[in-house]
């Protein structure tokens, strides 16, 4: 499982090889947002996604930034959410007005878990209840034990964490052949980390990583959103933006539009 900052997808090994699976709306990638709609319904993935803008502070996005940090660690990323985090000692807390509960960042990212996990097992006919999941290079010991722990709440025994590099290396098989120093280009949707490897003989090491962990598609969207909005602004004398009706349209057209 690619529990990812923005979108998560799941394959499995089917005669030797990864294949991505389809969610159970068909696409190969799930948005890792959670919501509380204004029923007290739980949406997740692209549902959750659609109705992010006009239910802010009640649908969850980026989690992956909280989970497994302290609350020191995480300024800048509070100033790019639209729902509330509280602290609580060392440990974090999102809120959720809609359903007047708390959560820890790994319930979130296990409820996003959950349905990748259910979808692979009506896909596959079968009850998944083991996975793989993978992590950026640069997370710590509490990152990914925390990672773990969405796992072990979603009901799945996380076999092992590995670097999101090291699985990109070994779904080309690139650890089967000699021994050559390769570099790992992941832009996300979130985040953007390239990784030098050493792969070969079987092995795969991570000799180094850098990146920009607040540069992904979600910043491509944004500067096309507010280019849009500037364009009708100026032709019809309205701000969209400020209309979160308007802004949830054209954050999705904007999107499409990239892709």
């Amino acid at each position: 499982i690619d529990l990812g900052t923005t979108n998560s997808a799941v394959a499995a090994m089917e005669a030797g090889s990864p294949t991505i699976i389809p969610n159970a709306e068909g696409a190969r990638t799930t948005p890792s947002v959670v919501a509380y709609s204004k029923s007290g319904e739980m949406l997740v993935g692209q549902i959750a996604k659609r109705q992010a803008v006009i239910n802010a502070e009640n649908t969850f996005y980026s989690v992956k930034r909280f989970v497994g940090r302290q609350a020191s660690e995480i300024e800048e990323e509070l100033k790019e959410v639209s729902y509330t985090v509280e602290t609580s000692g060392s440990k974090l807390l999102i809120v959720c007005p809609q359903a007047g509960k708390k959560f820890a960042p790994e319930e979130i990212s296990a409820q996003v878990l959950r349905k990748l996990s259910a979808d692979a097992g009506t896909y596959l006919n079968a009850k998944i209840n083991k996975a793989v999941i993978t992590v950026p290079a640069y997370f710590n010991d509490s990152q990914r034990q925390a990672t773990k722990d969405a796992g072990k709440i979603a009901g799945l025994e996380v076999l092992r964490i590995v670097n999101e590099p090291t699985a990109a290396s070994l779904a080309y098989g690139l650890e089967k052949k000699n021994n050559e120093t390769i570099l790992v280009f992941d832009l996300g949707g979130g985040t953007f980390d390239v990784s030098v490897l050493e792969v070969g003989d079987g092995v795969c090491e991570v000799l180094s990583t850098s990146g920009d962990t607040h540069l992904g598609g979600d910043d491509f969207d944004k500067v096309v959103v507010d280019w849009l909005a500037d364009k009708f602004k100026a032709a019809e004398g309205m701000n969209l933006l400020s209309d979160k009706q308007a802004l949830q349209r054209l954050t999705e057209a904007a999107e499409k539009a990239k892709m």
